[in-house]
């Protein structure tokens, strides 16, 4: 069995190869950072599925419905109001400014720290989310696949690093575009077949599995307890938060959407892929249900097994080999698709917005050998990250990513909404770094501190609005209200 799930890997990753090989032809530094902007928006939008869903959609989310029920779709209701605000908002400014890198932009609107801390801000928010989904993938493998050879979680994860260093290497943006419709549809492959495998292998009609979902409460939907950190009015504000954040303010998501030819085209790839996320979130819940219906047919105990765990138990263990087989391909699929992207976007901001590429005094050969060496140094990063979590995991990834956003996006909402609907001048612009460190610091506070001073009251995702809040009220207290002649 695992010599059939290395050679899976194998040649899924070969295939990754070839794909890179006929995008990379002739790229230069545009070619890596925005696709030349001819990326065909149906393309984009396809792909985005993938690189929307991850290896944290792929386990946690079906694995946490035994904790959290179908709650978490107020978060997805939630995204749908995000995108639409991206699409109509966030895009067209984009485009009028012909951005990048769209930190570029704070720097426009107020200045040289704004624009350093708002590249800052992305920069920790996308090492940490993604190595974390990056590792979540290895942790599967390793616990499943590579510990039956005692391969070293060390070395698979420096496995995995290489690999998509590679691939990523020369084409960058252009490369992902086309390879994240290859995890897309691995993924979407895994999920329609493990939805058919666990109702066939319980000789159970989908109706039948159904109702007994229901009758174990895992299909409850939304909290109408205001004090639980999942009432669903929180998640459904909370999820559009985190979209129009982890999203529209987040270079990685963007550089996709700023590779098509136009903003029509753009525009079109948001509303499509967002619509379409609608539907396969809610199979990842009904396959979660799943997953715990068989669990209690077949006298799996999960009590007291780690949510990210369900999953892979029970494909691994107790559902026929094909249904192993299938989980794999759709886990390594998500595994690329957790870090391609984000080490083309991290090399992209530090090389845009820190070191200035495009008008540095070298030849474009220097540049790209720049880019390069920039592209190997975030690489390592993402190494160290997985391994120093790989000490700690002990909870549903998904929520330990959406806690990390809530601190590390907050002041990127902040920057950006002060931004745009205001028409404020920072007077002491240089204090913008020590604001938008200083209203993390006050969002853990508060949060530590919520059930006690707010009568029981537990913050979930919306902490992320508050974080912005205090961000956006430290602006305000800086700024004046003056414009200047070439504000934006």
């Amino acid at each position: 069995m695992q010599f059939v799930m290395v050679f899976c890997l194998v040649a899924y990753t070969l295939l990754l190869f070839a794909v890179m090989y006929i995008t990379s032809k002739k790229a230069n530094n545009e070619t890596y950072f925005v696709g030349n902007r001819k990326s065909p928006w149906f393309i984009v939008a396809y792909g985005m599925i993938g690189a929307s869903l991850s290896g944290v959609t792929l386990l946690s989310v079906p694995g946490d419905v035994y904790k959290t029920q179908f709650t978490y779709y107020g978060i997805v209701i939630g995204y749908l109001l995000g995108y639409a605000i991206i699409a109509l908002v966030l895009l067209p400014l984009y485009y009028k400014l012909q951005l990048t890198s769209i930190y570029s932009y704070l720097g426009q609107r107020f200045g040289k720290h704004s624009h350093k801390t708002g590249s800052f801000f992305f920069i920790i928010s996308r090492l940490l989310g993604s190595a974390l989904r990056m590792y979540l993938v290895i942790f599967v493998l390793q616990e499943f696949v590579f510990s039956y050879w005692h391969i070293p979680l060390w070395a698979t994860s420096i496995l995995f690093i290489v690999i998509i260093l590679l691939y990523t290497f020369k084409g960058g943006i252009k490369t992902i575009v086309w390879t994240d419709t290859l995890q897309t549809t691995f993924m979407l492959i895994t999920l329609i077949l493990m939805i058919i495998f666990i109702p066939k292998d319980l000789h159970w009609s989908f109706g039948q599995i159904w109702q007994q979902m229901s009758l174990e409460g895992y299909t409850k939907m939304f909290n109408t307890d205001w004090h639980e950190s999942n009432f669903f009015l929180k998640q459904i504000v909370s999820g559009m938060f985190i979209t129009i954040t982890m999203t529209g303010l987040d270079q990685d998501m963007m550089q996709k959407n700023l590779s098509c030819k136009n903003l029509r085209a753009s525009q079109q790839n948001m509303f499509s892929f967002s619509i379409i996320l609608l539907f396969i979130n809610m199979l990842f819940l009904i396959l979660g249900g799943m997953l715990c219906v068989y669990a209690t047919q077949r006298g799996i105990d999960i009590s007291n097994m780690q949510t990210d765990r369900i999953f892979p138990t029970i494909a691994f263990n107790y559902l026929p080999p094909v249904a192993g087989i299938t989980f794999v391909l759709g886990l390594i699929a998500a595994g690329y698709s957790s870090a391609d992207g984000t080490l083309t976007s991290l090399t992209t901001v530090i090389c845009i917005d820190f070191l200035n590429i495009d008008n540095m005094q070298k030849t474009q050969a220097e540049k790209i050998h720049i880019r390069r060496w920039i592209h190997v140094g975030i690489s390592l990063l993402f190494l160290v990250i997985i391994l120093l979590f790989s000490q700690f995991h002990n909870d549903a990834l998904i929520r330990i990513i959406f806690n990390v956003a809530s601190y590390t996006y907050g002041p990127l909402l902040g920057l950006f909404t002060f931004g745009l609907f205001t028409k404020r001048q920072l007077k002491y612009e240089y204090l913008t770094p020590m604001i938008a460190i200083l209203s993390p610091i006050l969002c853990f506070i508060l949060n530590k501190y919520a059930p006690i001073w707010f009568n029981g009251y537990h913050f979930g995702f919306e902490l992320l609005l508050v974080n912005g809040l205090l961000t956006f009220m430290g602006l305000w207290a800086i700024s004046s209200p003056t414009p200047k002649k070439a504000s934006l």
